[in-house]
């Protein structure tokens, strides 16, 4: 039927309903009337209020279903708006750049919030959510730099991308039980944020979700967890700690780059990567746990971690990528597990503190500048023959001398400009100050030399099968073994080899 004028509004009729088509009044408030000549309104087309910057006020009644796109964009001067409570869709940038509008109720009635609905309501100080919520569209509220906390009720299941990007004041987020999927960017900017739990129903966390939150300390990752994107943490200068579900297979490349903060991290075994870049930079970070299914640590995975100290590599890791230790200048040890078959370029370049690394018997090539230097090396310890070797791999590294195991075949005098030698004295390691270190089971090893040595674990006393546990190398005559599996065991044998 053609448009109509009642009062302030142009509408149409169709099926016995009426939709609003266009605000024709003089600004301030207004009411949207529920019925017009005894016909319902439903709906509010896309673009009614569009540009109404006098508009002060809206009350939109209890009959309308749909608030369409672009509804009440640019309505500046919005600093209140009253949704009915049969309302159940709110479409794409219905309120779009109201920077007047302090608070929203999303009535329980609305199922879905449009893409940018609410993007840059720089006033917006507080959102309620219905219930009946179940998905919130891309850049919702992002650029809402006023908004201090969100709930996100248990109805919803996804987030989108962009959803809160910007919302800098932002210090409080509650994520509801039944979030699956936290899209790109959506938290990405919100500084304010100082600790966030993400719920055992989330199964994947998009890419930089939360890039640049600097003022975020502590992140708990649920179980249900099985993917973390690319930069989901990037820059979180302030992140001191983060608890990773052990649902984990998958972390992305630069997820903790520059968490600077960052003093602790336990990979679980359900990881079987780590992406290249993924703690650079991470200068606070001083001990790292890595989970014995990661076959792969990719280039630059932990460059510049000048704190880290000590890592152990599991027998699980095949590769090392390049760059991965590179300037890790408080790195004292390393011991490369027999299950690596590569180890790549600049890997321990610049590790000034580096004094002793054990290179497992399955390593077939060395990058070119791997421990380029490594000013403080003393030995590098092979359990098999020499592997091919890059160029200039031991550069500065001038203390440093190449010891191989008997019965091994290629040596010469030396090996990448280092002398070579014999492993002629046996470490003759003995345990002492055996008891409990930090919760857990362990005890010093004190050796003469700077050799390598293996603590393996048996459970039978009759029949034991002895298994390796850690390769560890005395330094100033001592080492610390801790086991993180005693408690698995009723009785548990302890036995120190040489390699």
């Amino acid at each position: 039927m053609p448009v109509v004028v009642q009062a302030q509004f142009l509408y149409t009729t169709a099926g016995g309903q009426i939709t609003i088509t266009e605000y024709i009044g003089a600004g301030g408030a207004a009411s949207i009337p529920a019925t017009i000549n005894g016909l319902p309104v439903i709906r509010i087309a896309d673009n009614a209020f569009r540009d109404q910057s006098s508009l002060t006020k809206v009350t939109i009644p209890n009959s309308v279903t749909s608030i369409g796109f672009y509804t009440f964009w640019g309505c500046t001067g919005l600093t209140s708006v009253t949704i009915g409570n049969s309302v159940t869709s709110i479409g794409n940038s219905a309120f779009y750049g109201c920077t007047g509008l302090t608070s929203v109720t999303i009535p329980n009635s609305v199922t879905s919030i449009g893409d940018y609905a609410f993007w840059g309501c720089t006033g917006l100080t507080s959102v309620t959510i219905g219930n009946s919520v179940t998905s919130i569209g891309n850049f919702a509220f992002s650029s809402c730099y006023g908004l201090t906390s969100v709930t996100i009720p248990n109805s919803v299941t996804s987030i989108g991308n962009y959803t809160f990007r910007g919302c800098t004041r932002l210090t409080s987020v509650t994520i509801g039980n039944s979030v699956t999927s936290i899209g790109f960017y959506t938290f990405s900017g919100c500084y304010g944020l100082t600790s966030v739990t993400i719920p055992n129903s989330v199964k994947s966390i998009g890419n930089s979700a939360f890039s640049g939150c600097y003022g975020l300390t502590s992140v708990t990752i649920g179980n249900g967890v099985t993917s973390i994107g690319f930069e989901v943490f990037y820059g979180c200068t302030g992140l001191t700690s983060v608890t990773i579900g052990n649902s984990v297979t998958s972390i992305g490349f630069e997820v903790f780059y520059g968490c600077t903060g960052l003093t602790s991290v336990t990979i679980p075994n359900s990881v079987t990567s780590i992406e290249f870049y993924t703690f650079w930079g991470c200068t606070g970070l001083t001990n790292v746990t890595i989970g014995n299914s990661v076959t792969s640590i990719g280039n630059s995975a932990f460059y510049g971690c000048t704190g880290l100290t000590s890592v152990t590599i599991p027998n699980s890791v095949t590769s090392i990528g390049d760059d991965t230790f590179k300037g890790c200048s408080g790195l004292t040890s390393v011991t490369i597990p027999n299950s690596v078959t590569s180890i790549g370029n600049y890997t321990f370049r610049g590790c000034t503190h580096l004094t002793s690394v054990t290179i497992g018997n399955s390593v077939t090539s060395i990058g070119f500048y791997t421990f380029s230097g490594c000013t403080g090396l003393q030995g590098v310890y092979f359990l098999g023959n020499p592997p091919s070797l890059g160029a200039d791999a031991f550069v500065g590294a001038t203390a440093a001398t190449v010891y191989f195991n008997p019965g091994t075949k290629g040596w010469t005098d030396t090996f990448g400009g280092r002398p070579t030698k014999m492993w002629d004295q046996q470490p003759q390691p003995r345990a002492t100050n055996l008891g409990y270190k930090s919760g857990q089971f362990g005890f010093d090893i004190t050796a003469m030399s700077a050799q390598p040595f293996v603590i393996e674990a048996a459970t039978n006393v009759v029949q034991p099968v002895w298994k390796p546990l850690s390769t560890n190398t005395a330094i100033n005559g001592t080492s610390s073994f801790i086991d993180p599996q005693w408690e698995k065991y009723p009785t548990r044998l302890y036995r120190i080899r040489t390699p």
